[in-house]
């Protein structure tokens, strides 16, 4: 424990690490804007060029952050400017870390296979670089940064006397209901990922590959844990410590959403592939996933609210 505590409380080592990371990505993605090096002549289109600026502003935004989380001045940007950023950031890159692994060779072999350059290879490796070592080097910063400034996320006592007018009751009836959204979705993918084809376009059934089944089975997986740490934060059963249910809804919280808004911003690119669901059941289930998402964020909002009370009239 000790040795973690010291990784943790060296967020200054962990956010250089981060914005150093980040910048292969960059750097590719300013190339790839401007038309250089471009893998395949698809990505010279107007539509990939601003798909490849939108992410080019956000690696800087994660080079910015990363030294936010380091720095002294840091503590004195405004929340707001903190927590969407980092609520997208983490539910995107925590969950795509541990797979990264087996996506990472999986992405690599559909893109050959659809006839992307050689060029291409040397690219994803150093894309694929980026994003590992930011998924490990920005949670530490946030980490070390958010006990600094947000102590209550961290009191490892789940279960604090709160103060008389709080949210307790409200955001356990919130809970029990998108906990059960959350398992309803959680096996929705669970079926999908395993092979089921109900819900599935049947003339799409041949274009499910690797990469497809192992997404829908990540996003049920944080499914199921975000039913899970949402009900344990807010019941405050199960467990006698705050911070691992918190730190599981929070993250599932983000991938929920911001997959989502992920595969949105992908199907615009021309060269995207059509959902393989059935519109009906992608809708469905992109809306479900976006919705318990949102309402999971404001919910461990409500529930670190409370915490705060109490921890400034106690301490």
């Amino acid at each position: 424990m000790t040795v973690v505590k010291k990784l943790i409380e060296n967020r200054r080592f962990w956010g250089y690490g981060a914005a150093i990371s980040v910048l292969p990505y960059l750097l590719i993605k300013i190339a790839w804007t401007f038309g250089f090096f471009l893998p395949s002549e698809q990505m010279g289109d107007p539509s990939w060029r601003t798909a490849n600026a939108v992410t080019m502003v956000l690696a800087a935004v994660g080079i910015l952050l990363a030294l936010t989380f380091c720095m002294k001045w840091g503590e004195r940007v405004p929340a707001w400017l903190i927590v969407l950023p980092v609520w997208v950031g983490t539910g995107l890159l925590i969950p795509m870390l541990l797979l990264a692994p087996i996506l990472g060779p999986a992405a690599m072999m559909r893109d050959q296979q659809v006839g992307a350059a050689n060029v291409w290879i040397y690219e994803q490796f150093f894309v694929m670089i980026s994003l590992v070592g930011v998924g490990i080097c920005l949670p530490f910063a946030l980490v070390g940064y958010a006990k600094r400034r947000w102590p209550e996320a961290f009191d490892n006592r789940i279960d604090i006397d709160l103060l008389p007018g709080n949210s307790q009751k409200l955001t356990i009836t919130l809970a029990m209901l998108v906990s059960v959204g959350c398992i309803l979705l959680g096996s929705i993918k669970l079926f999908w990922g395993v092979g089921g084809t109900i819900g599935i376009n049947p003339a799409m059934l041949d274009n499910r590959d690797l990469w497809w089944h192992l997404l829908s089975l990540n996003s049920s997986v944080w499914a199921f844990a975000g039913a899970w740490g949402l009900f344990t934060l807010t019941t405050r059963r199960g467990l006698k410590k705050f911070f691992p249910p918190m730190g599981v809804a929070w993250i599932s919280s983000g991938m929920l959403f911001s997959y989502n808004l992920f595969d949105r911003l992908s199907s615009t690119r021309p060269d995207a592939q059509p959902a393989l669901e059935h519109p009906l059941a992608n809708v469905l289930t992109s809306e479900l996933s976006s919705i318990l998402g949102v309402t999971m964020g404001i919910i461990i909002m409500m529930v670190l609210h409370d915490r705060r009370r109490a921890m400034s009239i106690r301490g």
